[in-house]
């Protein structure tokens, strides 16, 4: 059954490049992403663990830990983090977890058999401290993703998790947001100081809250 969002994301406890762990302990009380690759050793994944690598300082600063899945064992994906660190000019500094049995890959639904009987899809789930699914994406095999978006998105969970707010289309961190509709005009005068802008009733802009 496919996860659903504010599902809790399913434990596990699994062999990783790095180790065993246990999932909701890796996680503790961090943000966290887990994103699945097809197989070791392809070229579209090859590209974006090694971004990722290079840009882990930013989903650090967001509190956010990120861990990779792929249906291969630990010594294929050690063979190949030492392409990937070759070719892309990094250093894999993030676990990627051993699925040959695919248990975890069931687990989250990342097997679509119409696409592949036999590799996972590439998904992506963020789940925040409370381990409850916050977003899922899901790509073919065929289409890198875009980890800039997923910093976005993740500033964008963590800014409306805290405030009374979401957020518009295209939206990036320091712009406007705007009030949810379930907070008044009265209300929105005590919870936003900075003000707010009406547009229609039930659009109303104010400055991003925590800036």
């Amino acid at each position: 059954m496919a996860l659903r969002l504010g599902d809790e994301a399913p434990n596990f406890q699994a062999e990783t490049s790095e180790g065993k762990i246990d999932f909701h302990e890796y996680l503790g009380q961090s943000w966290g992403i887990l994103f699945s690759h097809p197989k070791d050793y392809t070229p579209v994944c090859t590209t974006e663990l090694g971004y990722v690598s290079k840009i882990k300082p930013e989903f650090e600063k967001r509190n956010v830990k990120v861990i990779a899945l792929s249906v291969d064992p630990v010594d294929s994906h050690k063979g190949w983090i030492s392409d990937i660190n070759e070719t892309q000019n990094t250093k894999v500094n993030y676990p990627i977890i051993a699925d040959a049995d695919k248990k975890v890959s069931n687990l989250y639904d990342m097997i679509h058999p119409n696409a592949s009987e036999t590799t996972t899809v590439r998904s992506v789930f963020v789940i925040g401290p409370d381990k409850k699914v916050k977003l899922t994406l899901t790509y073919p095999a065929s289409t890198g993703r875009n980890f800039d978006e997923l910093l976005r998105v993740i500033d964008s969970l963590q800014l409306t998790s805290q405030f009374s707010v979401a957020t518009p289309a295209n939206w990036k961190d320091g712009e406007d947001t705007i009030i949810v509709p379930s907070v008044s005009d009265e209300d929105a005068k005590k919870k936003f100081p900075k003000g707010f802008r009406t547009i229609k009733p039930y659009l109303r802009y104010t400055p991003q809250p925590n800036k």
